[in-house]
This record gives structure tokens, sequence and C-alpha cells, in this order.
């Protein structure tokens, strides 16, 4: 198969933040402070300037009143004014801190908040942006600001190396935060792109199945009247000898009647085998999965060990076939000239090897093979224009087969793994499939020899 399966660039992410919930977040700010002043002037007795602190907290109201009557509150932010949204909030906490005692007051912390919220949801320079606002605003706080005054009208002033340790303390977990943050939702968008682009390969691959499956049934419904026809205008030519004219209608009838069947014919193995048998011998499934990729100009050569009798027969499921095939596509992509695929069973599971001659993959990732990590791919080679690769191959092969209850490792074979008779001809990458054998294969049918196992009441 040719066709690409599309994948985000990670910092292509646009339009994630909804309008609502920076309202939303911006009104649980508001109450939060107004509930603070409160707090600080009737409970704990300081003396705070109250027209300018509500002045600034009328800024935010202010702006969510904004917001809400010039935007419908459903609408995604662009990169832009999710930016500017979050600087306003880090510009209109920093002035309430200001004037409520700077980085001794206890809330400085919250300073940190829309970065860590940029950094889960905007791209790394509106992030590194406003990172850089907030140390700023960090940096006059230690410098200057409005100090808090006690009931007796006494300054509550903070010691230089307290304030210099909590200057410290707020960029670093400015800074920390941010990474961490930025880090999860990095993973988090990679992993669920990838699962839906395995959703896309499972589904294009069931489909198939599901139009084999059609077509199978068109041969075997249609079957009959088409034979039936064919019988009849036979027939009619006969009795029609000494009409030229009808004659030459009722042989046409007869050849379209061919022609049906003839199509029908074309179209069907795939479909027949699809429908009538689940089932197929374990080296015929692989040989369909790797199908698309023989004349590649790679050789792909596949060695069955033990007798075909004894071949047991393997579920032709979706998830096995596309798994297999993406396998064999990363393969031959990377192969100098040969792919190897060696088969073996025993009573308690099916293995197979897919090897290359290729470079192998390389050791720095490794450990991180099967993982949805992004990397851009060369152009394709000149002998083999046009193939541009399913991307995301190893993803979604490794998770289409687990989920049938594969067991996939990955290695090379200057390192000595995945081990098995194909690392003896390989220099380059191997692969190792494992399925235990009572939960995707059936004894071999003895009537069917190496055709595969027929499926009960089905003719």
């Amino acid at each position: 198969m040719t066709e690409s399966l599309s994948f985000p660039v990670p910092d292509a992410r646009s339009e994630w933040l909804r309008l609502r919930t920076l309202i939303l977040l911006r009104w649980l700010a508001v109450a939060g402070q107004t509930a603070a002043v409160l707090a600080a002037t009737f409970a704990l007795g300081f003396e705070l300037p109250h027209l300018p602190v509500a002045l600034v907290i009328g800024a935010s109201v202010l702006f969510n009143v904004v917001a809400m009557a010039v935007a419908p509150r459903n609408r995604r932010l662009s990169q832009r004014e999710a930016a500017l949204s979050l600087l306003f909030d880090l510009c209109q906490l920093g002035t309430l801190l200001y004037l409520t005692g700077g980085l001794g007051n206890p809330f400085a912390l919250l300073i940190m908040a829309p970065v860590t919220i940029s950094a889960a949801a905007l791209t790394r320079r509106a992030t590194v942006q406003l990172a850089v606002a907030a140390t700023l605003i960090i940096t006059l706080l230690a410098g200057t600001s409005v100090p808090l005054h006690l009931a007796t009208g006494e300054p509550l002033l903070v010691p230089r190396v307290l304030a210099a340790g909590t200057w410290t303390a707020l960029v670093i977990g400015t800074a920390f935060l941010a990474i961490y943050a930025r880090r999860v939702a990095h993973e988090t968008f990679a992993m669920s792109q990838a699962l839906a682009a395995t959703q896309m390969a499972l589904a294009r691959e069931q489909q198939l199945s599901a139009l084999g499956g059609v077509v199978a049934a068109a041969a075997h419904e249609l079957g009959t009247p088409l034979a039936t026809i064919k019988v009849a205008a036979t027939e009619l030519v006969e009795e029609l000898a000494g009409q030229p004219a009808l004659q030459e209608d009722a042989e046409l009838v007869r050849a379209q009647a061919d022609r049906c069947t003839e199509i029908l014919r074309a179209m069907g193995p795939q479909g027949k085998q699809d429908a009538l048998v689940r089932f197929a011998p374990f080296s015929s499934v692989v040989e369909e999965a790797a199908a698309p990729h023989a004349d590649r100009g790679i050789e792909v050569i596949t060695s069955v060990a033990g007798q075909p009798r004894s071949q047991p027969a393997m579920a032709r499921s979706p998830e096995i076939v596309q798994g297999l095939r993406n396998l064999v596509q990363n393969a031959v992509d990377f192969a100098e000239s040969t792919v190897w695929i060696d088969l073996d069973w025993d009573a308690g599971e099916l293995r197979l090897r897919i090897g290359d001659d290729g470079p192998g993959y390389p050791p720095e990732l490794l450990g991180r093979i099967g993982d949805p990590f992004v990397r851009k791919r060369p152009p394709p080679p000149a002998e083999r224009p046009g193939y541009a690769g399913m991307g995301l191959g190893l993803f979604i092969a490794k998770t289409l087969l687990e989920r049938s209850g594969g067991r996939v490792r990955f290695g090379n074979a200057s390192d000595g793994g995945p081990p098995g008779p194909v690392r003896a001809r390989m220099t380059g990458a191997i692969v190792l499939v494992a399925w235990p054998r009572d939960l995707v294969a059936r004894e071999p049918d003895p009537s069917q020899g190496a055709r595969g196992a027929r499926v009960p009441g089905q003719g």
C-alpha cells in the first residue's frame, strides 16, 4: 500500500484553548483575589491600598465582560489571542502583587500559572515569551513593591535573603513547570495523533475486508443466474441457426454472461478468501500482508520451518494483516537488496522474524522503537519513485499486533537479537513477533492440505 497517513508536527498545535476556559479561570482568579483581599483586611488586619487593588481586580472583571460580549464563549482562540490573554493575566497578577507586598505575598507563586498553561497549549515561542515576561515581573517585584502594613502601621518587610530565595524559587519553578507541562502535553498529543493514525490504518484494512466480503457474496449469489443465462443463451444459439440476426443477439447475451463471470472471478479471489476463510495457513497470512511490497525492487524471501501439512492455520484478522504489512514495509524501505521472513512454531506459540540487510535501527533510538515519535523521512529512492511510505509504521504495527495478542521485539543483527535463524543472514534490523498459539491459531485440517482451514458451516 502506498497511501500515507498524515501525522501533525507537534508544534502545529493551534486553537487548543477555548475562550470559555480562560474566562472561567479568570473568574476563579477574581473570586480568589477578592477573597484574599477581604481576609487580609478584616481577618488579619492588614492595611491595603484598597482603591488601586479594586481597580486591578476590576480590570480582570472588565476583560471578562468585554470578552463575553464580543465573542461567543465556545470560540477557540488563536495562538496570538491566547498568548495575549495570558500575558494580560500575568501583568494583572504582577500589578496586584506589587500593591500587596511583592514577593512577600504568599500568593506570588500563582505567577507561574499562565506560563504553565501556555506550555501545555501554545507554541514553544509563545511559552518562552511568557516565561521571559514572568521572570521580568518577578525580578521587578523582588526590587520594589508596596509593603504590607500591620494594623499598628508597622510595615511588614521581607529580609533580603528571603526575597532572593523567593525570587530563585519562582524563576526555577516557572521554568520547571513549563518544561514539565510541555513535555507531558507533547507526549499526550503525539500519542493521540498516533492512535488516530492507527485507527485509520485498521479501519482501512477492515473496509478492504468488508469490500472483499461483498464481492464474494455477489459472486456467490450471481453465479447461478449467470450460469443459467449462459445455458439458455447457448440453447438459443443452436435453435436460431436459421435466423442470423436473432442468433447474433443470443451469442451477444452468452458473451456478456461470460464477461460478467470473468469480472466476478477477477474481483473475487481476495473477497472469497475474506468471506469464506477466516483462518489461513500461517505462511499465507504473512505472504498476503507482504504482497503489496513484493514488487518494490527488494527481494522478499519467506521461509517456513516444519512440514506444510503441520502448519497451523492463523486468524486473518485486519489487525494482524495490517500490522505485519507495516513491518514488511519498514524492512523494505531500508533494505539494500533483501528482506527475510522466517516462520516457525511450537506447541505454545507462533513466531515470525523479519530481517533485512539494511543499516539497522539507530542505536540511540532502539529503546524508543514503537513509540510515536516523529522523524522526517528521506525522499524515496530513485529506483522506487513515487513511494512515500505510510509513516508511523512501526508504532501502528506494534499497536495492532499487540492488540491481536502478539509480543513485538525490535533489535539489530549486530547486537545479537532478537534470537532466531534469521540473525545469521542479517546485517540490519530484526523484528520478532510471537503469538500464543491458542489465541490466534487453529490446528490444520488434513483434508485441506496447505490451503488452510475451512470455517465450519461454510461451503
